[in-house]
């Protein structure tokens, strides 16, 4: 899961925390990032943005359809006309008032994940589903194009007017604007986890100005917090959030007070424009696969056990093969490009093959474009003393073996496109997690074994949050919340990333 889960409760606009004295800090550090603006105002900004262009959208796209019904003038007449009209005019509120109650510009799917692309989808289909009923009770025939030209044309502009907002608002975050300012409580050890993965996480949405510590003020404060305002005494909690004025509270971990303690606080936040916020402690645990279920008052997380087969590896096994050959077909001129380069640069085969370790420990053999010279394995053993790769990988920012033009082909990745080959064959998928030599494997203990339960990948989590520049706990954790979480839909945001690093590569070598 996400480190953070939705808002346990969303505090009610009717009142905000009134100032007070700013009490003694405990630590004589700034508060970087007491400028940012806050969550409550950029939330209802970007909401009435979102909402101008929706309308527009809409509108725009019902109009179209209403032109296209009456593009033959000798049909139209003043009633049908009218009638139809009336019909637009319900299409357009119908449709507006979907994307309202679905909460598609809720401030917690805004920005981040797939959440608000998948409420408009959810909000239009419905939208059109009842319109269908509704239109066949009334028999008006008329209303076919608002299904053939209003519902796939809107629906696709309103994701991507969704997708150019999120572009602009990420770029916002990045000069510190549009975050929600929170304050975290809870253990040391825990604090400092969400902090970090809060400052590491791409596409976060809040901005750390505060912590309270759950243990007394004798420990010294680490280099994670300094830039923050760091507290103690858990009892305090509101009054350290009104104090420095945040949008939300998270607790991270378990506090020593456990669901009392949680109760307590959410009580103290009623009336007030504060988020209470749960950083859970289900470590690797995806949204999608935690259930709630309460019963006689006792709420239960049902959690879903891993498969590793049935009818979502038959849709992945079915968008590997299309996808995959599709792309082999489009990118035949490039291969064909590369291959040249690659007998122009230096001798040797320019496919490279190598044996690897794939689904339930099964090896394969896998295809890249040659980047090194071809006595590479000969001279591997030369430069073991220089592996600056993570765990028992072997990897060198500046290895002497690579080629010139394979130092491009590695850059962008370009050396992985024959393994497309790969997936066709079924070794491979399009997203999973890398695939290992079997020196590798060798040196897996039982956790990280289970990297091996899918197929590997020719992108993946690694692909996308730094290459060869994680370190070995780092990947192992990306991969092992891959295979035990992925999904079509994450499948696809995986590409769709994949091509943005590309395009901006970050540790390839």
């Amino acid at each position: 899961m996400d480190e953070l889960t939705a808002p346990l409760r969303r505090g009610r606009t009717r009142g905000v925390f009134r100032p007070r004295p700013v009490a003694a800090r405990e630590t004589a550090t700034p508060i970087i990032a007491a400028a940012v603006d806050s969550g409550l105002e950029w939330a209802r900004s970007y909401r009435a943005k979102l909402h101008v262009t929706d309308v527009a959208t809409i509108t725009f796209f019902v109009l179209v359809a209403f032109v296209a019904r009456f593009a033959d003038t000798q049909t139209l007449t003043n009633d049908i006309a009218v009638r139809y009209a009336y019909m637009s005019l319900v299409v357009i509120i119908a449709w507006n008032a979907s994307l309202a109650v679905y909460r598609t510009r809720d401030k917690r799917v805004l920005g981040v994940g797939a959440g608000e692309y998948k409420a408009v989808v959810n909000a239009s289909t419905t939208t059109f589903g009842l319109l269908a009923i509704v239109f066949l009770v009334f028999q008006a025939d008329t209303a076919r194009w608002f299904f053939t030209v209003a519902f796939p044309l809107g629906l696709v502009a309103l994701l991507v007017n969704r997708r150019l907002w999120r572009r602009w608002l990420t770029t916002q975050r990045a000069y510190g604007h549009f975050l929600s300012r929170v304050m975290v409580a809870g253990k040391r050890a825990d604090v400092e986890r969400v902090v970090r993965q809060l400052r590491t996480t791409s596409g976060a949405a809040y901005t750390v100005v505060g912590v309270v510590i759950e243990e007394d003020g004798t420990t010294t404060t680490s280099a994670l917090l300094d830039t923050v305002d760091v507290r103690h005494d858990l009892s305090r909690v509101t009054a350290h959030a009104g104090e420095l004025g945040v949008d939300g509270v998270v607790i991270a971990g378990q506090p020593s007070g456990g669901t009392q303690f949680i109760q307590d606080l959410a009580w103290d936040l009623e009336g007030h424009t504060v988020e209470l916020i749960l950083a859970t402690s289900l470590a690797n645990v995806a949204g999608p696969r935690i259930h709630y279920r309460p019963v006689d008052g006792l709420p239960l997380l049902h959690v879903e056990i891993p498969q590793f087969d049935g009818g979502k590896h038959v849709m992945k096994r079915a968008m590997d093969i299309a996808l995959a050959g599709t792309a082999m077909l489009f990118l035949a001129p490039l291969y064909l490009a590369i291959a040249v380069l690659i007998k122009l640069d230096s001798e040797g085969p320019v496919l490279f093959a190598q044996e690897r370790v794939g689904r339930g420990g099964e090896n394969f053999t896998i295809f890249k474009f040659r980047s090194m010279v071809t006595s590479a394995e000969d001279q591997l053993a030369s430069l073991a003393g220089q592996n600056e790769g993570a765990g028992v990988l072997f990897k060198m920012k500046n290895d002497p073996r690579v080629t010139k033009i394979g130092r491009t082909l590695r850059k962008y990745s370009l050396d992985e496109l024959p393994q497309l080959w790969n997936v066709l064959l079924g070794d491979m998928s399009l997203v999973g997690p890398r695939p290992p030599l079997p020196q590798e494997v060798l040196g897996y203990d039982d956790r990280v074994h289970r990297r091996l339960f899918i197929k590997p990948g020719l992108t993946g989590m690694w692909q996308i949050n730094g290459r060869s520049a994680l370190g070995w706990d780092e990947s192992v954790r990306l991969d092992l919340y891959y295979v035990e979480n992925w999904s079509v839909v994450g499948d696809l945001l995986i590409m769709w990333r994949t091509f943005r690093v590309l395009v901006q590569p970050v540790g390839a070598y």
